[in-house]
């Protein structure tokens, strides 16, 4: 176990560094080879020569590209500083950029939507999770019943709408329309119970549609393990149907869950931008969008790598999962 887990730190290290080169030559080298001035886009179309100029020099353009790689790199573990003749800007570790429109470094504004990102991924994770396996099993066990065409039935119409249509259903039938919640966002330092009342419908709202995916996996991966050999051979063993279902059957069924779950948890980490926007909350995906409407690139780069990052790391906690309910990974 010990080996796997070294193997798979390792694994991520590298990755981390590929991510890092990767996120930094989409945003810098894949414009400046289409023809497309870098600096320009960071001051604005508007910006004297001068200014553009002063920014070339203060992101070090002109560089090699290697050395650019390596400042940047080198930038989020030890910080950065931009200089150009008498204008110095410090940015200090970890720097994920520095924003030339908001005059401010990237790794503020990142720390400071972050919380309200990852409450959101993990309240409505824990929903659509506990519902959708539930709602799946239970699917697959009485297949055929009026509680499985019911729920798939559901299903397929929580997969089908898009969030933007179901949040604002869920505002104004629950918000504006009978006034039972109050969807405005409260810091969870001010109010507990404002933080509380501000984001369950964003949770409902986004575990609906997760649940309805997770309902319909869960289901058909349960039905085709309730037809396997070693499935049979239990019950023909006399082993109660909980110990089948939940020892055995709900062992095999968990790892296309996890899979889904690492991929779907690092993307929303990065920023569930329609169910921010829809509900106003001040999260990363509002940040993103804000950020594409003023071309303010560094903000968009520094949530970027988030995402990366927390993809990275939700498919490593995954792996260890993996290696947790199906001793056979760790000796691949």
């Amino acid at each position: 176990m010990l080996a796997y887990l070294i193997r798979r730190l390792f694994a991520a290290a590298v990755m981390l560094v590929v991510i890092v080169m990767v996120v930094f030559g989409i945003f810098f080298l894949v414009p400046k080879w289409a023809g497309v001035d870098v600096a320009t886009s960071f001051v604005g179309k508007q910006a004297d020569p001068a200014a553009v100029e002063a920014i070339r020099e203060k992101l070090g353009l002109g560089d090699p590209i290697v050395q650019q790689v390596w400042e940047f790199f080198k930038g989020i573990f030890v910080g950065r500083t931009y200089a150009a003749g008498g204008d110095v800007t410090q940015c200090a570790a970890p720097c994920f950029g520095y924003s030339f429109r908001s005059e401010q470094a990237i790794w503020p504004v990142l720390t400071d939507r972050f919380p309200v990102t990852l409450s959101l991924a993990l309240g409505a994770a824990v929903l659509w999770l506990v519902f959708g396996v539930a709602a799946g099993v239970l699917s697959a066990l009485k297949r055929g019943t009026l509680w499985d065409r019911t729920a798939m039935v559901v299903a397929l119409g929580g997969v089908s709408l898009p969030i933007y249509f179901t949040g604002l259903l869920s505002l104004a039938i629950f918000s504006y329309g009978f006034g039972l919640i109050d969807a405005q966002y409260v810091p969870l330092g001010d109010s507990l119970s404002g933080w509380f009342g501000g984001m369950i419908l964003p949770w409902v709202t986004l575990a609906f549609l997760y649940a309805a995916m997770y309902a319909r996996i869960t289901r058909a991966t349960m039905l085709e393990i309730l037809g396997e050999d070693y499935i049979r051979t239990a019950r023909a063993k006399g082993l109660k149907e909980q110990t089948v279902i939940g020892k055995h059957a709900m062992r095999s069924t968990m790892t296309p869950i996890l899979t889904m779950l690492g991929m779907d948890l690092g993307a929303l980490i990065g920023g569930a931008i329609l169910t921010e926007t829809t509900f106003s909350l001040p999260g990363l995906g509002q940040a993103v969008l804000n950020a594409i409407k003023n071309q303010d690139l560094p903000v968009i780069l520094g949530v970027t790598l988030i995402t990366s990052v927390a993809v990275l790391v939700a498919n490593l906690l995954v792996d260890i999962l993996y290696a947790v309910i199906d001793p056979r990974v760790r000796l691949s």
